[in-house]
């Protein structure tokens, strides 16, 4: 009997983000399976249907409405999976709802799915609430929608087992049904060798030499410490260079240059995002480290991505960074001099030392969070439920 898998809550599959990667990698290591059939939510300009890894894909069409965009969306594509399965007689489905953006309808689209002997899943993803980029009113609104959207689920699948332990000990009293799955990250090499055309271009686009950088990969916003690692580079003696992919949000760039001026040292580069995910696998296996400042949320794609692929990762001391690299990374505080001084103290690392926490990296990563891991876990889970 095939199980039929509705997910809603990303804009599609393989754009740059981590809900995105997870459905591109999840359908494609599915995409022969016979006993699952994926049914995606993709945010478009058109209501067309398509299909994408073997999964029947549909487009949400959603009008220019500022931060309510991503409520309007999750709503019109569950509205669109209830029709959907009624349409297709489809039985036992599973609906799967990545973020917790929608609590004052968790409990009527549950209502609808139960009638259809259907399950609603939730992935609570991090503490969006705490997010700096929103207004004290949104981010009340995102703890509000949590709480309602773990009362309501039939069960909530935590990619971190600090979240998983947040969620139990803040909603004892709903008795949430919870289990782990991680992300995941691809170990295979980039396809690109070092004198491809492609990466020395774009080395020489930016005055970027193999080994002499240190890299940061990630959303532009203030949880992810840009200001923090920037100063404390800028405070460092490191000859290397700091590249920084993001794509920059104007004036959160002019606020942090206000503060710190780094346009006049010449080692910060702003390159803007890469979309291009061998190259950027590339830029990582060329950097001499990663850093890490990420502070909200659960596992986070970008880091075990850099496992996979960076020698030295030197993250920001949190829970969640500690629960996912272990001892195959370095650790810095928040407390002015840490970064530099660890900086500083890499920049001596002999060959033997740097090649030892990358092996360990990699294992890491094998050993828990590779893609086809994470898949089969997926499999077990929704198959599981009959």
């Amino acid at each position: 009997m095939v199980k039929h898998i509705y997910i809603v809550g990303a804009k599609n599959c393989g754009a740059y983000g981590g809900y995105e990667t997870f459905l591109d990698k999840l359908t494609e290591y599915h995409s022969n399976n016979k006993n699952i059939k994926y049914h995606i939510a993709w945010k478009g300009n058109s209501n067309k249907e398509f299909e994408y890894h073997n999964a029947d894909c549909f487009q949400i069409k959603v009008p220019d409405i500022g931060p309510a965009q991503a409520i309007y969306y999750d709503v019109a594509a569950l509205n669109f999976c209830i029709k959907d399965i009624k349409r297709k007689g489809i039985s036992n489905p599973v609906v799967y709802v990545l973020a917790c953006r929608i609590g004052p309808f968790a409990a009527y689209f549950k209502r609808k799915i139960h009638k259809l002997g259907g399950k609603l899943y939730v992935n609570p993803d991090g503490h969006e609430w705490l997010r700096a980029k929103w207004n004290k009113v949104i981010r009340k609104y995102w703890k509000y929608s949590e709480k309602l959207m773990v009362k309501n689920s039939d069960l909530l699948v935590c990619d971190s087992k600090n979240i998983q332990k947040y969620i139990k000990e803040t909603y004892k009293k709903y008795n949430p049904q919870t289990t782990y799955i991680a992300y995941g990250a691809d170990l295979k090499k980039s396809i690109l060798n070092d004198d491809d055309k492609k990466i020395c271009e774009w080395n020489e686009k930016f005055n970027i030499a193999i080994d002499k950088y240190y890299l940061i990969v990630g959303r532009f916003v203030p949880e992810n410490s840009f200001e923090i690692m920037i100063r404390e580079f800028m405070a460092s003696d490191t000859k290397k260079d700091l590249v920084i992919i993001t794509a920059a949000d104007d004036k959160f760039l002019k606020d942090l240059e206000s503060k710190l001026h780094f346009k006049k040292d010449k080692r910060i580069k702003f390159v803007g995002a890469v979309y291009d995910q061998e190259l950027l696998k590339k830029i990582r296996e060329n950097a001499y480290a990663y850093l890490h400042g990420h502070t909200v949320g659960g596992t986070n794609p970008s880091l075990i991505e850099a496992l996979g692929s960076t020698k030295l990762n030197l993250l920001v001391d949190v829970v969640f960074n500690k629960e996912v690299a272990e001892d195959s990374a370095l650790y810095w505080t928040r407390q002015t001099g840490s970064l530099k001084k660890m900086i500083e103290s890499t920049d001596k690392f002999g060959a033997d030392k740097v090649i030892e926490f990358s092996e360990k990296a990699k294992a890491r990563v094998k050993a828990a969070y590779s893609w086809k891991f994470i898949c089969d876990e997926y499999e077990r889970l929704f198959i599981s439920n009959q």
